[in-house]
């Protein structure tokens, strides 16, 4: 049973791990355990109860509260903040009841009321058994006649074992230099992590991983989590003065309100969270597992495609288009995307957004000639938009300026020479799906890179219905409103999440998207640690990955192609400028990847030898059955006189047999993980290794 119950006492069991939680002698939700399952119930521990103390902290403060409200003598991070008619500004929860019920992912619904005002919590849980995943979140009901504010509103509090000092694994960044991988020590105090841009961002992620200083990528206890959402997120990692350590996650309470009038509800996005002994090598694969089944096409394998940005910019036409794509299709290439500078008056940044329709100059016979010809050289046809901005300069906001982000007294100001349309309002979003439902329905289209080029600056909604600061989650659900109503519409087409790069990663988009692009930065170098960041969440099947004219001529066309194999490849280049030899070279590669396409989209990754801050690193991809595999090892730059490390295989089967290309000898899994390999690489040199079982 996935879900064991006593009374006031439950145990969530997954494959391989537990999470405890109960009611104490004082009445309140109480976390218990978090780790390995173990082999009977009574062998869980019992729900803590805490004392006052001295003066100074109450026994809330001290307690392992599952949700505390901001409420009596506790002094540490609530997870609810509230401001209720009457001026009372906080919320004192109890325990009022439970229901637990059984199907494929289990769930356990527990209740928690205010002692005096009519405000009712329910905490959802999830159980993800086969991906060893707890999923989390909170649902918060106004049952009376007032309207009740909402000031915070996490996902959950995630505790950890008492005892030990923690290091916290985070991502940090910004445009083209995202993923960076830190891990610090936490000392007594709140780190915090957030976005206050309307996005994910560039600069920070809502995932987390925390050990106690020994873990690696092959072992280790790690405790792990990511929040799915896709706006303003916070992340609050706690050492209390008792020495407890937690985590607190949901959305971000910076500028945040939520007029929560009577017999409404307010659901928080789910946070999900997993344990492993198995290093944070585990703990990515656990969540790759789990993104891949969440995607709309996560098991179908996605193509090889060529991007038209770099070849033509704006300067986009039916000719130029064809040129390019008619070399595409001779390297092999599988789907064709048209960029930006298609559509109604876009002749460079400053006109257009907002109109989505083909521009009459460019394609005054629409889209239809252009998609046909692409088709008739065997390839998919697929499109760029923008739709949550607009110019200055468009039908649209000539004919709606009311309908962007903006402060009335405030000058609206201009990034990339466009202004954010306010996706919380349902006119925009209804605007939006039948101006974009239109365009899917007319032609034949079957991919959609959805971009967004900047972060939000006067954030007023001044006819807001509402509290205007509910903006940040009421944009958000518009964003999900559109693009799910378009993707359940058209079920055909993939859709790719970009956002000037990695701006917008996270798994709130899972629900809608099946890839990302992961940064507007494409040189090979810089990637293969941009890369490795992204992989700490993301699987490989969901990272496009493109070859483009950075780092040329200092890394070869192959490095590059190599780098790029390594997710979902794609190529942005004028390929009309590209040699006969290089074209060659492109299509041997592409049908390379081609080959080992089902092993890196769908298999475990294993990173073998880290890439950030590192001039030799390798990766390694194994099939879910462990019959076949892929190596890739890189060398940046390593001065001379050096001596390559051996590079360890994992993930083989022990006594299977395995040969590995350029290589004599068939060995057993074991020996090949044991012994390692050597590789005598150049600086800016690589290689691409099949692995393959033989008996």
């Amino acid at each position: 049973m996935p879900i064991l119950s006593r009374e006031n006492y439950w145990i969530l069991e997954t494959d391989h791990t537990a999470y405890a939680l109960g009611v104490n002698a004082r009445g309140l939700l109480v976390h218990a355990y978090w780790g390995a399952r173990l082999p009977y119930a009574a062998d869980y521990p019992t729900p803590p109860a805490a004392d006052d103390y001295a003066s100074f902290s109450g026994f809330g403060h001290l307690s392992p509260e599952e949700y505390p409200g901001y409420a009596g003598a506790k002094y540490t991070e609530p997870c609810l903040k509230t401001t209720f008619a009457d001026g009372v500004r906080d919320a004192v929860l109890r325990f009022d009841g439970a229901e637990a019920s059984a199907g494929a992912n289990p769930a356990l619904r527990i209740i928690l009321r205010d002692v005096h005002y009519p405000l009712t919590i329910v905490l959802g849980y999830r159980v993800h058994e086969r991906h060893d995943l707890i999923e989390r979140w909170a649902e918060i009901r106004n049952d009376g006649d007032a309207p009740v504010m909402l000031e915070r509103a996490w996902s959950a509090l995630w505790h950890l074992p008492w005892g030990g000092q923690y290091r916290l694994t985070h991502l940090f960044g910004r445009w083209m230099e995202e993923w960076q991988i830190r891990r610090e020590l936490l000392q007594p105090g709140v780190k915090v992590k957030e976005s206050r841009r309307l996005t994910t961002s560039h600069n920070a992620n809502p995932w987390f991983a925390l050990d106690r200083g020994g873990a690696d990528e092959t072992q280790g206890e790690v405790w792990f989590g990511v929040l799915a959402w896709s706006g303003n997120w916070k992340l609050a990692a706690e050492v209390t003065d008792y020495g407890a350590t937690r985590v607190g996650i949901g959305v971000n309470d910076w500028d945040f309100a939520w007029r929560l009038n009577a017999g409404e509800t307010f659901t928080t996005p789910a946070s999900v969270a997993g344990y492993t002994i198995g290093g944070f090598g585990a703990a990515s694969r656990t969540l790759h597992d789990f993104a891949r089944d969440r995607l709309p096409h996560g098991k179908t394998l996605h193509p090889v495609l060529y991007n038209s940005w770099e070849a033509v910019f704006f300067d986009v036409n039916e000719a130029a288009q064809m040129a390019v794509a008619e070399r595409a299709a001779q390297m092999g290439v599988e789907l064709f995307v048209m960029d930006d500078g298609w559509f109604h008056g876009r002749t460079i940044d400053n006109a257009g957004l907002g109109d989505w329709w083909p521009d009459e100059q460019k394609f005054p016979n629409g889209l239809t000639p252009l998609i046909e010809r692409v088709n008739a050289l065997g390839m998919d046809f697929g499109l760029w938009i923008e739709p949550e901005m607009v110019n200055p300069d468009s039908d649209l906001y000539r004919t709606h300026p009311d309908w962007v982000i903006h402060f009335p007294t405030r000058a609206r100001t201009e990034m990339r020479n466009q202004l954010i349309l306010n996706l919380g309002r349902t006119d925009v979003q209804d605007y939006l799906i039948a101006r974009l439902d239109k365009l899917l329905a007319e032609h034949n289209i079957k991919f959609i890179k959805w971009d967004m080029n900047r972060n939000v600056s006067e954030p007023g909604w001044p006819d807001a219905p509402g509290d205007a600061r509910e903006l940040w989650v009421r944009y958000v659900q518009g964003v999900y409103r559109v693009w799910s109503t378009l993707a359940q519409r058209h079920p055909q087409v993939l859709w790719q999440s970009c956002s000037g790069g990695g701006g917008r990663v996270d798994y709130g988009m899972l629900q809608m998207v099946d890839q990302f692009w992961v940064s507007d930065n494409t040189e090979a170098t810089a990637r293969l640690g941009i890369q490795e960041g992204f992989s700490q969440l993301m699987p490989a099947i969901t990272m496009e990955s493109q070859v483009t004219h950075m780092g040329r001529p200092l890394m070869s066309l192959p490095f590059r192609f190599h780098v790029s194999m390594m997710g979902v490849l794609g190529i942005s280049d004028d390929l009309r400028k590209w040699s006969e030899a290089d074209l060659v070279t492109g299509a041997e590669l592409i049908a390379l990847y081609k080959e080992i396409r089902p092993i890196v989209q769908l298999g475990n990754q294993y990173r073998l030898l880290p890439a950030q801050g590192q001039g030799f690193t390798a990766v390694q991809y194994v099939s879910k059955d462990k019959a076949a595999g892929v190596l890739f090892v890189f060398r940046v730059h390593i001065p001379e006189p050096a001596r390559l490390p051996p590079i360890y295989l994992q993930g083989l089967e022990p006594e299977a047999r395995y040969a590995i290309d350029g290589f004599d000898a068939v060995r057993s899994g074991a020996a090949w993980m044991h012994l390692g390999l050597r590789f005598d690489l150049g600086n800016g040199e690589s290689t691409v290794r099949r692995i393959r079982r033989v008996a």
